[in-house]
């Protein structure tokens, strides 16, 4: 494409311009769009279809078929009790990517107001808001995110609520998981936006924004925040797995989400659990932990895409 026209793109079809070169991020992209709709269309499938169907198991049924290995019927294969496991595998993703993507929402809404407010007002306001960052970064973040959960955890053990309804106790540990890990996810985040607004509050724009009289809010909603907004998308996307694999290693540990309910890091608990000397029934870690691993690295390779697209030294 000639120069002259490349110009007359805006920043944001200049980034997806080189976000479509990217093959492993586009192919991250199109992995992730497809594990979303099988997740949002298994349940609808389940409830259309019923039993009717051979291969639309319900994640919670129990039937006789315990440790049944991959076959056409139940394509991960079945666990202790003959649950299907490929379904367990997709209902456990709602919790583990509602947990990434809420955490990571978390992250962008405090990190880019944190980081704005101090970049741009600089001075006294800066130093204080900066130094508090420091002090929560020197704090073990999962032992932070561990001490939380066990200790609110106790204390809701106590509520009437929660004895007398074990899904309102589960729905609130889940809650305890995006307080925690979005405590802990948003502090990078406004050390990234502090830095871009630094270098933006001296633009001519933001200066002449100024000099007609607008009010620091206006500056920042109007022509600061929309102009990190690519960078603070990038970061979102590579927080996701991040946060994901805390959820998974806290489920794993027991602390994180409690059956009924299911996670990737719960499935693979089960799984390691029933490892024994006479026989390994190795589509419990395999599938579970394979789910996990490639969707872990397709949040990265799309994180890295993103990054790359939105560099403006990039041609």
């Amino acid at each position: 494409m000639s120069e002259p026209t490349q110009q007359h793109l805006s920043p944001g079809q200049r980034a997806w311009r080189r976000f479509k070169k990217n093959r492993a991020a586009v192919l991250s992209a199109w992995y992730l769009v497809s594990l979303i709709v099988a997740i949002i269309a298994w349940p609808v499938l389940l409830k259309i279809g019923g039993g009717g169907f051979a291969l639309l198991h319900n994640p919670d049924q129990l039937s006789d078929a315990q440790f049944t290995a991959p076959d056409v019927h139940h394509w991960f294969g079945t666990d202790v009790h003959g649950r299907d496991i490929f379904s367990r595998v997709l209902f456990g993703a709602q919790i583990s990517l509602l947990v990434g993507i809420v955490g990571a929402g978390v992250s962008l809404v405090i990190g880019v107001l944190w980081g704005s407010v101090a970049g741009y007002v600089g001075g006294r306001v800066d130093s204080a808001l900066m130094r508090i960052v420091d002090i929560l970064y020197s704090l073990p973040s999962i032992i932070f995110v561990i001490v939380l959960l066990t200790t609110l955890g106790e204390s809701l053990k106590q509520s009437q609520l929660v004895q007398s309804s074990p899904a309102a106790a589960s729905a609130l540990r889940v809650i305890l998981l995006f307080v925690g890990l979005g405590a802990i996810s948003w502090l990078t985040m406004a050390r990234i936006v502090r830095g871009q607004v630094l270098s933006l509050r001296s633009r001519a724009f933001v200066e002449a924004s100024r000099a007609l009289g607008a009010s620091t809010r206006h500056i920042l909603f109007r022509h600061i925040i929309p102009n990190i907004f690519g960078v603070a998308i990038t970061y979102v996307a590579l927080t996701v797995p991040a946060i994901i694999l805390y959820e998974s290693f806290l489920s794993y540990l027991g602390l994180g989400v409690q059956p009924p309910m299911a996670s990737w890091g719960t499935l693979i608990a089960e799984g390691v659990s029933q490892i024994n000397p006479i026989r390994i029934y190795w589509w419990l870690i395999v599938f579970p932990g394979g789910v996990l691993v490639t969707t872990l690295l397709a949040l990265n390779f799309l994180g890295d895409g993103l990054r790359d697209a939105w560099d403006v030294k990039n041609k």
